[in-house]
């Protein structure tokens, strides 16, 4: 079973008003902005990722979707498998740097025993507040497409940590990405609809069109990219940048650097162009769960 499709069996269950349909990254619970997620071994993070950097990432992933609602941080819970007591001691110096970074408190959580040998499975519940919220599904037909910062730099950095030798700024985008906290802020008053880029600028700007009932075109030539990342496909494909993917009017004087990759239109889908010509699109747009 595919994400897609565990995601569509969840619907028919009873679910809270602020879950908002299971089509968001966040609910809402009061005033409260809350998301959570999960980080597998050898599937999100490498066994032999430094556990200071794992701590980083798990985090600053859950902090990315407050961003996408111009949230302030409340807070996190954090679910840990005790293992081995030198990576435990590594985590928690990672953890102590992230939250203070971030200004973000730990409220509490749960610690779990991991059996030998099993893969690490974390977990980070995090609390906004304050938030405008703007939906991923608040695309307005003729709105422009932005993105901020750089794409395809943690993918090349996940390329240089398997190689082990390489540009140490895409490795760290890879292993501590930077939730774009103030630039959230920044936007969510102002923009139709936002969301963080963390399985692949195609997918996510698909899943996007698709909530808001829209088509999209997006110029790969547009993709901005970091000096040493030079194929904008499969920048686009790969995930893990944590940056801010949001639909505005098109002549908003934008309080943030972002680029404009494209437009959506009325009808259904995603396109893409290079070269001002119609290229057809990859066998994949980006990571999904369940797929193999």
């Amino acid at each position: 079973m595919t994400e897609t499709d565990f995601l569509t069996h969840l619907r028919s269950l009873p679910l809270h008003p602020g879950a908002h349909g299971l089509t968001d990254d966040t609910a809402t619970l009061g005033g409260l902005v809350v998301t959570t997620d999960t980080l597998v071994e050898d599937v999100h993070f490498l066994a032999t990722d430094p556990p200071g950097d794992v701590a980083w990432k798990l985090v600053a992933t859950n902090l990315s979707d407050l961003a996408a609602k111009g949230a302030l941080v409340e807070g996190i819970l954090l679910n840990y498998p005790l293992g081995d007591t030198g990576y435990d001691r590594a985590f928690l110096a990672g953890l102590a740097d992230v939250l203070a970074v971030h200004d973000c408190p730990l409220i509490g959580g749960d610690t779990v025993t991991l059996p030998p040998g099993a893969p690490r499975v974390l977990t980070v519940t995090a609390f906004g507040r304050d938030a405008a919220a703007p939906p991923r599904s608040g695309a307005k037909a003729g709105d422009a497409l932005y993105v901020t910062g750089t794409i395809g730099d943690a993918g090349a950095g996940l390329v240089i940590a398997l190689a082990g030798h390489g540009d140490a700024r895409l490795l760290a985008r890879y292993r501590r990405p930077t939730p774009r906290l103030a630039e959230g802020r920044a936007l969510a008053p102002l923009v139709h609809a936002m969301m963080d880029v963390s399985d692949g600028l195609l997918i996510d700007a698909a899943r996007m069109a698709a909530a808001s009932d829209l088509a999209v075109a997006i110029d790969l030539d547009a993709v901005p990219l970091a000096p040493g990342v030079i194929d904008p496909l499969k920048a686009a494909t790969a995930g893990d940048d944590y940056e801010l993917l949001f639909a505005a009017a098109p002549d908003l004087a934008l309080p943030v650097p972002a680029a404009r990759l494209g437009t959506f239109s009325p009808g259904r889908g995603l396109t893409l162009t290079q070269d001002k010509r119609l290229i057809p699109l990859p066998d994949h747009l980006g990571y999904q769960h369940g797929l193999r």
